[in-house]
C-alpha cells in the first residue's frame, strides 16, 4: 500500500458521494491486499470496507464503500439504499466499527445460533475486532461468556469487555478450562472467527445440542469438519456470511442496525477502539490487523482528528 493523490470517485446510478470521517480496518482489508478475498478489485484499488461518513446533504452515515474506491481515502461512493444512520451516542471512529463486526455478531448469535439467556458462549479472539463485538452482544443477550485470547494484554482487554472467564491459549488448555467452567457440559454456542486449531479445540468442548458458528479463518487454516464427530456428539455447524444478508434480506440488516443503535444508546455495546491513525499510518495498521497484533479496532481518520 502507498499513499497517493487521486481524483474523487464519481457516483454512478443509485450511488452517493460520501466524505470519510473514519474508516474501520477489518481483516478482509488485509485479504483484499493479498488478493485472497472473494472480491478481487483490479489494481490499483483502495482498501477499506466500512466507514462512518457525511453525505453532501449533511447526513452522518455508515456505509460500505463501492470498491475499487475503498474507505482509506477522503471520499468514497456508496449505494444510497444501503446507507445506515450513524448512532448519535458513538463518535465517528466507534460508529465506523459498529457496522460489519457487530452485524456479523448479531446475525451469528441470534439468527444462526439462536443464543438464549443463561447459555454459555465461547468466543475465540475475544479481544479482537470481531470477537470483542461478540463478547458484548453475548453479554447483552444474557449469556455467560468465555473468551479465548493470546497473551496477558489481550486477556486484560477481554476481561474489561465483560468476559466471565478469560482463557489465555498460550498457557492454558482451552478444552480443559471450558469443561471445568461448565461442570463438564461444554459451551452451548461457539463463535469462531479463527478456524484452524481454534475450531479443533471447540468441537472437543461443545455441549450437547451445541452450535458452532463459523465466521472466518483468521488463522489462515480452513478446518475440514469430521461430520461423524458432529453426529455422535449431536452438535451443529453453521456458517455465517453477513454480506449475503445485504442481497438476500436487506430489511433484516436495517432491523439489526436499529437494534444495535438501541443497545449502543443503552451502553450495552460500545466498540473498543485501540488506535486512531491518519492515512499515512494506514498501511502499517492493516499489517498489524493481519498479524493479529491489535486489540479491538484500529480506525483510520483521513483528517487525522481524534473524534
Amino acid at each position: 500500500m502507498r499513499l497517493e493523490e487521486t481524483d474523487r470517485p464519481t457516483p454512478g446510478d443509485g450511488q452517493v458521494l460520501v466524505e470519510v470521517l473514519a474508516a474501520n480496518i477489518n481483516f478482509p482489508d488485509a485479504l483484499l491486499c493479498r488478493g485472497q478475498y472473494q472480491v478481487r478489485p483490479p489494481l490499483p484499488f483502495t482498501p477499506g470496507v466500512e466507514i462512518c461518513g457525511r453525505t453532501a446533504d449533511g447526513r452522518r452515515v455508515l456505509a460500505t464503500p463501492a470498491l475499487p474506491h475503498g474507505g482509506f481515502a477522503e471520499y468514497v461512493v456508496a449505494d444510497e439504499a444501503a446507507l445506515l444512520p450513524a448512532p448519535d451516542t458513538l463518535d465517528d471512529a466507534e460508529a465506523a466499527a459498529l457496522h460489519i463486526g457487530y452485524q456479523t455478531g448479531w446475525f451469528g448469535l441470534h439468527r444462526r445460533a439462536r443464543l438464549r439467556a443463561g447459555e454459555t458462549l465461547l468466543v475465540h479472539a475475544a479481544a479482537g475486532g470481531v470477537g470483542s463485538a461478540a463478547v458484548q452482544l453475548g453479554k447483552a443477550a444474557g449469556a455467560t461468556v468465555i473468551g479465548v485470547v493470546g497473551g496477558p494484554e489481550k486477556a486484560g482487554a477481554a476481561a474489561e469487555l465483560g468476559c466471565d472467564l478469560v482463557i489465555d491459549r498460550h498457557g492454558e488448555d482451552i478444552v480443559t478450562a471450558v469443561k471445568e467452567a461448565t461442570g463438564g457440559r461444554g459451551a452451548d454456542v461457539v463463535y469462531d472467527p479463527v478456524g484452524g486449531e481454534a475450531y479443533a479445540k471447540s468441537v472437543k468442548c461443545v455441549a450437547f445440542e451445541g452450535r458452532v458458528i463459523v465466521v472466518g479463518f483468521a488463522s489462515g487454516v480452513i478446518p475440514a469438519p469430521a461430520l461423524n464427530h458432529a453426529l455422535v456428539k449431536n452438535y451443529s455447524i453453521a456458517g455465517l456470511h453477513w454480506g449475503l444478508y445485504n442481497d438476500k434480506d436487506p430489511a433484516a440488516v436495517r432491523a439489526c442496525h436499529d437494534g444495535l443503535t438501541r443497545l449502543a444508546a443503552q451502553g450495552a455495546i460500545k466498540p473498543l477502539i485501540s488506535e486512531r491513525v491518519g492515512l499515512a499510518g494506514a498501511a502499517d495498521a492493516v499489517q498489524r490487523v493481519a498479524d493479529g497484533a491489535g486489540i479491538g479496532r484500529i480506525v483510520v481518520r483521513p483528517s487525522g482528528a481524534a473524534r
